[in-house]
């Protein structure tokens, strides 16, 4: 029994498109992803940090990015179970990225702010900050370093 295989080469794969002729900027497979490490501050560059050291921030979370997106008016899906390729730790916290369509079907941009998937990391390096969450962390640490000498006297 005989079994015919065809096969294709390097270059014939290449060639294929990346996506399917039917895909439109409207379906899934077309948002710009974002993951976590992209704007942590306690990444390097080789572990996928995409911003400056001094714009990033400290351990940003999926639901974060996904609040503030949606908050912008932008269409987001969350997926929690994807893992960043360069991630180490296989830990809860490190999991999840965020899909964000930036172009509707036809191609036009939803958000003239937002053109690239630069525009929307600087975007979100400068809103996490703002969260309520963030900003009790902050006032928290910041007592924590003043108050750092006071103890009890012997």
């Amino acid at each position: 029994m005989a079994t015919s295989y065809t096969s294709v080469s390097q270059r014939e794969r290449n060639a294929q498109a990346f996506f399917p002729n039917s895909a439109t900027h409207a379906d899934e497979c077309r948002f710009v992803c974002i993951y976590p490490a992209y704007i942590n501050a306690k990444k390097t560059r080789a572990q996928g940090r995409r911003v400056g050291k001094a714009k990033a921030i400290d351990n940003p979370s999926v639901n974060e990015i996904r609040d503030i997106l949606e908050n912008a008016g932008l269409k987001v899906v969350a997926e929690a179970n994807r893992l960043y390729c360069r991630e180490e730790s296989r830990e809860p916290q490190y999991r999840g990225r965020v899909r964000v369509q930036l172009k509707n079907a036809d191609g036009i941009l939803l958000k003239e702010q937002f053109k690239t998937k630069d525009d929307l990391l600087f975007y979100l390096v400068d809103m996490i900050p703002k969260l309520k969450t963030r900003s009790g962390n902050q006032q928290q640490q910041q007592q924590n370093q003043q108050g750092g000498g006071k103890g009890k006297k012997r």
